[in-house]
């Protein structure tokens, strides 16, 4: 089949929607099929045009990142799209804001469209009267809707009873995201715990910070923080506000080949977000077989569980330095993050989602 894909993001930018698309591109050229990916130049560095393990990536003019930025671009990007869309089996905008190039194309050459719903951001504006309408022409558009977690689909849902919902978890390269030895030396008598978040206030980061004066009361911790954002130099006045800069290193952005060796220098990854759809990093961690705390919100009750790590309400510190600390007591972590592994491997594999998305197009071309 020939696949014509569009996401706003798209590698280098470094994320979870980015990975879980580009493995997905990457997986189904494995299979045989030709993929293009219409994306943008939100890194400027980024070519226009590459290859990228099979992929053909095109990448047009980005304005902003923001909504009105993401519509600017989409629909900039529509005479880049009709050629290729001409000469496709199947479309699959992924996100709302790709999907109105599909939903042209769609109605020119009869092409079957599949939309997925990613993000918090979705959940957000799902809420707002004014783009409740957009949203829901934007699913009745789709011949089949995908959502990164049930609550993303159950808000679809909401929005128009689409026939054809499911809720399909992002997936891993749990090739490359596998047990590999530690890249950063411990710190003796100091238990480290991981946080590969992006520092934006939804991802909930500050409360981990709060919580920390309560856990070195029980275990003597230390923080090490993989991600940049806006929120850094709050949360770095903040970590010395509490006393706890010292237990607490700001590593910034890094490319995913060395997040294995990083998630393998903590005990625990900690996700404590105020919104989530399906964690993408989250599900990375298990996959080198390190156990997760994570808060109880959006997707990720889905993939975390006491048997592979522990939940705790979001925005609160007291009840995730509770978890956490009772978590990091917990005797056998290594078989706990075995587990997680496991699991991963199992349900959450990029080929198996690549498979799943292959019957979807197939059905899809079938008409049936």
């Amino acid at each position: 089949m020939k696949i014509l894909q569009q996401c706003i993001y798209f590698p280098p930018e470094v994320g979870g929607l980015e990975s879980h698309v580009y493995y997905l591109c990457r997986d189904l050229t494995r299979l045989g099929h030709e993929v293009t990916m219409i994306s943008s130049r939100s890194k400027p560095e980024a070519p226009a045009r590459e290859e990228m393990e099979g992929v053909q990536v095109v990448r047009t003019w980005f304005p902003a990142r923001n909504p009105a930025g993401w519509i600017v671009h989409t629909l900039n990007s529509i005479p880049t799209y009709l050629p290729y869309a001409r000469q496709a089996d199947i479309l699959h905008a992924q996100t709302f804001a790709s999907a109105p190039p599909a939903m042209l194309a769609k109605r020119r050459y009869g092409l079957p469209m599949v939309l997925t719903l990613h993000t918090s951001h979705f959940l957000r504006l799902a809420r707002k009267p004014a783009w409740q309408p957009v949203l829901r022409r934007i699913i009745r558009a789709a011949d089949w809707l995908l959502a990164a977690s049930e609550e993303i689909r159950d808000v679809a849902l909401g929005l128009h009873p689409h026939p054809r919902a499911e809720a399909l978890t992002n997936g891993v390269d749990t090739d490359l995201f596998h047990p590999v030895p530690p890249t950063l030396p411990p710190t003796p008598g100091v238990t480290r715990i991981i946080v590969p978040r992006r520092l934006f206030q939804k991802n909930g980061v500050e409360y981990l910070m709060r919580a920390l004066p309560l856990i070195r009361r029980a275990l003597p911790v230390e923080a090490v923080l993989v991600g940049d954002g806006p929120e850094r130099p709050r949360l770095e006045a903040l970590a010395r506000e509490l006393g706890v800069s010292e237990s607490v290193r700001f590593l910034g952005t890094r490319p995913n080949r060395e997040m294995p060796g990083l998630l393998a220098s903590a005990a625990v990854a900690v996700f404590p977000s105020l919104l989530e759809a399906t964690s993408v990093a989250a599900l990375e961690a298990m996959s080198c077989r390190v156990p997760v705390a994570a808060s109880r919100v959006g997707g990720l009750p889905q993939i975390v569980d006491e048997t592979v790590g522990t939940l705790f309400e979001p925005a609160d510190p007291e009840g995730l330095a509770a978890a956490l600390t009772a978590l990091l007591r917990r005797p056998g972590l290594q078989a706990i993050g075995e587990l997680a592994r496991n699991r991963v491997v199992t349900q959450w594999s990029s080929m198996r989602l690549a498979r799943r998305h292959e019957e979807i197009y197939q059905s899809l071309r079938r008409g049936t």
